[in-house]
């Protein structure tokens, strides 16, 4: 068994940023050159130790993020590998949470792409330290100096380079460290050098002091907490120069990982929140050994074979096999019967695990992605800032092939739900229709192909049904009596009641202003109710109903006759009466789509999304000649917009969806689902 470590020793690293970076490739020469593996695996041999599924050997590329590790110059390092497809960005923001740095991977051959902006951008906002490593600096023909301009102009002035490319890229020239040791193809190791100290003494006063009387001869012991304090401000990125084909850079990377990334004492510390009643902001103790355990759960693996294995970073305290923990809230307790050290898909089992730590624990179902794990019995509700993930927009819809397989796909979806943070199953009960939303096409095909082969569940599917909802746009009273006399007691309600425009978002509000006791305390529940049927039937073109209040102010009532089912039948008429005098609207959803794309593909695009009703935000470079065009957009219109896309860009255009708002269907396709909705007859 592996022995426990010290926090200050640990470093955790996310490998981030667009497919085809090399992030894979990158941790597998990592690992190797730390003598952590015995043999280089490779994406070609399919071999390597962060992609080792079947569907990642076939596609080569990461689907799910990976845990490994390896031992350098006294630092115990762990490196995430995620995926870069944007279809699976989902995965890679759920690890944010489990680490200090961010480093972001840039092909040197492609610069900086569209998940290579998303990740930094996140990164940023969870507070965490970036480092971004320009990778394939052996290709021949690649132009390093430009990428470097590309990134410092993307990303800022504070992306300084700790090493600059020589000899056309089969090696680096350290620009901190040892200073001297080769001639770089562009630039000069001084005056890089001098940058990123000037950069640095800026936040330290006192060195300042000595750096303007000294010069550079300031040893790298008095940089080291300036340093990381610029790295934990934003106040630079550093930037450095490999290759994971030829190791070019190899050597310095572990040497900065060790040295100048920060220990989970010195990073930002991950934001978490008390709920007693409201949320309150609160501070962990990562450096506090005898403080209680405080964990949290950044993946989950549903394996068909092995079971659920959860990976969590403790982040205050000790935790041992064997011990009794607690899931949020929960006053049950769970026991973590054996603790994991992550290799990829090899587990090394662990005595224990100290603030700082990625460990795992196997076949325990309670937990779940974005849990917090705790050993206090009275710590309030703990949870962690969630992670920035993008709604997922793209849908289908599920019909089974084979009947009395209902339960088999309620299991699966449970288990395919659990491991992925964007993936979303809805039942939408009016259409009678089980929607399986995710990120793209590539997303959800993937995990369709899973569900047959590792579940034994076949489904079609077909597109979803547009959620259209209904709404009034003034102000209406509506009356019904119900009466109904069927030999013995009769059925008698009349009620009255007002309808009222809510703001966009607001839902549904009901109100009792009745007095008098024309209708006695004990039916107004039933009223409401059948205000309800409606809202969720609809009542102009089948939608359900939403921001619109309801006001009940009088009525009347049989001391014998009146009965709960008299008022439900009352209230709903009533408030179908009320909606047909209130100038009922369907409302469509729309959408807020972002479109990276080469520039020259832009005029097709933005005439594209003004034929479908779209309406263009705006427009900026965001990388070389990539264009963002951001756009509000009908669903109704997008249909299957990436294979539009792929036509429109010739395959290189990208887009993110999300769901923005409601607005009013247009005249047209609004008596169009009208006159296609038959009301109920009971209606």
């Amino acid at each position: 068994m592996a022995s426990a470590r010290d926090t200050s020793t640990i470093r955790n690293i996310a490998l981030v940023g667009h497919a085809g970076s090399g992030k894979t490739s990158l941790v597998e020469a990592l690992l190797y050159k730390a003598g952590a593996i015995r043999s280089q695996g490779s994406i070609e041999r399919k071999n390597t130790v962060s992609d080792f599924t079947d569907r990642e050997k076939d596609l080569g590329h990461s689907l799910d993020a990976a845990v490994c590790h390896l031992e350098h110059d006294g630092a115990s390092i762990n490196l995430l590998d995620t995926p870069g497809y944007p279809d699976f960005m989902g995965r890679a923001l759920g690890i944010l949470p489990a680490v200090e740095t961010s480093a972001v991977v840039v092909n040197a051959q492609s610069g900086v792409e569209l998940v290579t902006q998303r990740m930094m951008d996140s990164s940023a906002e969870r507070k965490l330290c970036r480092l971004v490593i320009i990778n394939q600096i052996d290709v021949e023909g690649v132009q390093l100096e430009k990428v470097l301009n590309e990134i410092r102009e993307t990303f800022g002035r504070e992306c300084l380079p700790l090493n600059l490319p020589a000899r056309k890229g089969q090696a680096v020239a350290d620009c901190f460290f040892e200073p001297a040791d080769e001639e770089p193809d562009f630039s000069s190791v001084d005056a890089a050098h001098t940058e990123i100290l000037d950069q640095v003494v800026e936040l330290d006063d006192d060195l300042m002091e000595l750096y303007l009387e000294q010069g550079e001869d300031i040893s790298l012991e008095q940089l080291h907490d300036p340093f990381e304090r610029a790295l934990r401000r934003g106040h630079l990125i550093p930037v450095c120069f490999v290759s994971a084909e030829t190791g070019a850079g190899l050597r310095q990377l572990l040497r900065i990982f060790s040295q100048l990334m920060p220990n989970p004492l010195e990073g930002n510390p991950p934001e978490f929140y008390t709920t007693n009643g409201e949320d309150r902001a609160i501070k962990l103790n990562a450096a506090d050994t005898s403080a209680h355990f405080v964990g949290h759960v950044f993946k989950i693996t549903v394996d068909p074979y092995v079971g659920r294995l959860t990976a969590f970073r403790v982040h205050q305290g000790k935790v041992k096999a064997g011990d009794q923990v607690f899931i949020g809230d929960k006053r049950k307790g769970i026991k973590l019967a054996h603790l994991y050290r992550m290799q990829g898909k090899d587990l090394e089992e662990v005595p224990s695990a100290v603030a700082g730590d990625l460990c795992a624990v196997a076949k325990i179902e309670d937990l779940k992605f974005d849990d917090v794990l705790h050993s206090s019995h009275d710590e309030d509700e703990l949870h962690m800032r969630r992670a920035n993930i993008p709604a997922p927009m793209y849908g289908v819809a599920l019909e089974l092939t084979q009947r009395g397989q209902e339960k088999k796909l309620s299991d699966a979806l449970t288990k395919l739900t659990a491991e992925d943070p964007s993936l979303v199953i809805e039942f939408d009960s009016q259409a009678n229709e089980t929607i399986l939303r995710g990120m793209g096409e590539l997303h959800l095909r993937l995990v369709l192909q899973r569900m047959l082969d590792e579940f034994g569940v076949e489904v079609t599917t077909r597109p979803p049904k547009i959620a259209y909802r209904e709404t009034v746009t003034k102000k209406a009273e509506g009356h019904h009596r119900h009466k109904k006399q069927t030999g013995g007691a009769g059925q008698f309600g009349e009620v009255y009641l007002r309808v009222e425009p809510l703001p966009r978002g607001s839902g549904f509000e009901f109100a009792n202003e009745v007095v008098g006791g024309s209708i006695p305390g004990q039916f107004i529940p039933a009223v409401q109710k059948g205000v309800k049927q409606v809202l969720d039937d609809g009542a102009v073109a089948g939608y359900p109903l939403q921001d619109v209040k309801v006001v009940v102010y009088d009525g009347k009532h049989h001391p014998v006759d009146s009965k709960e089912i008299a008022f439900v039948a009352a209230g709903k008429r009533a408030f179908v009466d009320a909606i047909s005098k209130a100038k009922p609207i369907v409302l469509e959803p729309v959408a807020k789509i972002e479109i990276t794309t080469p520039s020259e593909s832009v005029g097709d695009i933005t005439g594209h999304l003004s034929g479908i009703r779209g309406r263009i935000a705006g427009s900026d470079v965001v990388a070389g000649n990539r264009v963002r065009i951001s756009a509000q957009v009908p669903l109704a219109e997008l249909g299957d917009y990436q294979t539009t896309l792929k036509s429109l860009t010739g395959g290189e255009g990208v887009f993110s969806l999300e769901f923005d708002h409601y607005e009013t269907t247009p005249a047209p396709i609004q008596k169009q689902l009208q006159s296609a909705f038959r009301p109920d007859a009971d209606a």
